[in-house]
């Protein structure tokens, strides 16, 4: 994360002795990116964070990949995936995933256990409902619109709260999320050309304090998955600092760049992860040069495949081809996409667009997993031959 926090207690010095009312030294744990040269936070444990009592092999719910073939756009109606409800780490049913990242939905309606990714960041978005993130950098609490992103290797748990169940996009990373590094300083400040800054992001700010022993672990590492029992709650921690915590950040928050004629989508970059980025659409004034076409032209982007993830309002563009709340549309590299017949007219004189849409843009293709076949509009990729 590009700014400093400190929550808690922390001695003035790191690394010093800083003791526990009982005499005895709290434990330091240095969670640090790239080994000790890049982004790290200091923690500082009532017990010590290695202490495990039980270690065996876990199998996670299985996923099946398989290539978009034929290669073709996909229409995925996300909320034909709804059940009796899951929590929001197990129940994820994933639908689109390489080697870089793997994107998921779920419906939660219960806390999942406790959790550790080791092998990326993940980016969650709420669509709707709410959730609060438990981690040993204390308490962040999300509600619809928010990004959250949990660095790699955080412990925590996901609760949803309110009446309502928690409907939730994940973006697992194999690596590391955060700005987009043409907004930041090179001291990692938000500049300012930067759609969003310091002021919109949000961290946890007291400590979470719990009392257990014996208690069990999911890590998800290179080789599998691992449950351990640790001897003692991993939320033990009285005090940390550093650049390296769970933040969230509002979608509403996201201030959108505008010109005289059509922006690509580069100027709707939110975040950067290796080899991917997301995007985020929201209600702005469009396009004012009297000749101007509002909507996107028919492009053809020959190094990516572009998600989008429509999650509110009305996406102009797509009007006409099913395009509904939850929807995700898939355009492949190798196929030029664009807007849906009649879209272009419509658009022209149009000074506003009141849509939510979340967009990945991978740079490697995206296979399809077993939800998305499970729940894809079989009819999407011919809607571009019909007349409007």
């Amino acid at each position: 994360m590009p700014y400093y926090r400190s929550v808690g207690e922390v001695p003035r010095k790191r690394h010093t002795q800083f003791r526990q009312p009982d005499g005895t030294l709290y434990a330091e744990e240095l969670v640090g990116q790239e080994g000790f040269s890049s982004d790290s936070s200091l923690l500082y444990h009532r017990h010590a964070p290695t202490a495990i009592l039980a270690a065996e092999e876990f199998a996670p719910p299985a996923v099946t990949r398989v290539p978009n073939l034929p290669l073709k756009p996909r229409h995925l109606r996300t909320h034909k995936l709804d059940g009796a409800g899951a929590d929001p780490v197990l129940g994820r049913q994933y639908l689109l995933a390489n080697d870089d990242v793997r994107i998921a939905y779920v419906l939660a309606d219960r806390p999942s256990p406790l959790f550790r990714d080791a092998t990326g960041d993940h980016c969650l978005y709420l669509e709707s409902g709410s959730l609060r993130v438990e981690s040993p950098f204390g308490v962040l609490d999300a509600v619809a619109g928010d990004y959250v992103v949990i660095p790699t290797s955080t412990i925590h748990r996901l609760v949803p709260t309110g009446d309502e169940p928690t409907r939730l996009l994940a973006v697992e990373a194999s690596g590391h999320i955060g700005p987009p590094k043409r907004y930041l300083s090179v001291r990692g400040q938000f500049l300012e050309h930067s759609p969003y800054c310091e002021r919109d992001v949000r961290g946890p700010d007291t400590p979470l304090l719990v009392d257990g022993e014996e208690v069990e672990v999911l890590v998800k590492h290179r080789r599998g998955w691992t449950r351990y029992v640790y001897a003692n709650h991993p939320f033990d921690v009285v005090g940390w600092d550093g650049h390296m915590y769970p933040w969230a950040f509002s979608i509403h928050d996201f201030e959108p760049i505008t010109g005289r004629i059509h922006q690509p989508p580069p100027v709707h970059q939110t975040f950067q992860g290796p080899n991917f980025v997301i995007c985020s659409f929201v209600p702005r004034k469009v396009d004012y040069h009297p000749a101007a076409i509002p909507v996107p032209y028919n492009h053809h982007n020959v190094d990516s495949d572009e998600m989008l993830f429509y999650t509110g309002g009305n996406y102009e563009a797509r009007r006409g081809s099913g395009i509904e709340q939850g929807s995700i549309s898939l355009h492949p590299s190798g196929f030029t996409h664009g807007p849906q017949p009649g879209a272009a007219e419509r658009s022209i004189g149009a000074d506003f667009f009141d849509e939510l849409a979340v967009m990945v843009d991978t740079f490697r293709p995206l296979d399809l997993c077993d939800a998305a076949t499970a729940c894809e509009d079989d009819g999407y990729a011919w809607t571009w031959a019909r007349k409007p």
